[in-house]
């Protein structure tokens, strides 16, 4: 236990993530603009910059000083207040949120929920305005431990993403042994009642 506190000590030597260069902004704009014809330049611009700017603050106010599984490590033994996967996901999702894009959506998505041998990871995801969630790119601030990671979803060499919450309905339905009812506005029912995933 003492060996690895201090190996936790001494990997905790680092320093935060710096903030993003004009040109990584520029090339995620033309990203987020190339989804689809109706999408709002300024929009894209205005996402991709904000998308930058929030990881670094959020690096900063997670404190982030080492890569994602130390850092994890620490978060879980309550040495650091958050930075989890679905931390950084709900987080930028959120933010994204509080624009109201009227060209862009957002989206929760998690990859590896079946996989015992791979940790479950969690990502935002930015897509054309009612492009389904696999036509998007993911918004991935935690792979890189506070250094924004985006890719086309269906083209992530790292990870094979579900819509969260129809991994979150699958998860609850083997959990309490009960249907579990994806709608088509993504909303889940159990029981009857509607249930709210974080």
């Amino acid at each position: 236990m003492v060996q690895g506190l201090a190996l936790l000590a001494l990997a905790g030597c680092g320093a935060p993530p710096p903030p993003a260069e004009a040109e990584e902004v520029a090339r995620l704009a033309a990203a987020i603009a190339g989804l689809d014809p109706e999408v709002d330049r300024d929009e894209a611009a205005r996402a991709a910059r904000l998308s930058y700017a929030h990881t670094h603050a959020l690096a900063l106010q997670y404190r982030i000083t080492d890569p994602p599984l130390i850092h994890n490590t620490k978060v879980n033994m309550g040495l650091k207040p958050r930075g989890l996967c679905w931390h950084w996901a709900r987080d930028m999702e959120d933010r994204l949120k509080q624009e109201r894009f009227a060209t862009l959506d957002l989206h929760r998505a998690v990859a590896n929920a079946d996989n015992v041998f791979r940790l479950e990871h969690s990502t935002a995801i930015v897509s054309a305005k009612g492009a389904a969630f696999d036509e998007g790119i993911v918004l991935d601030p935690w792979r890189k431990g506070g250094r924004l990671t985006w890719v086309a979803v269906r083209h992530d060499p790292m990870y094979v993403w579900k819509p969260r919450n129809e991994v979150v309905a699958r998860a609850l339905e083997r959990r309490h042994g009960q249907i579990v009812t994806l709608t088509e506005d993504q909303r889940i029912l159990m029981g009857g009642m509607e249930f709210v995933p974080q």
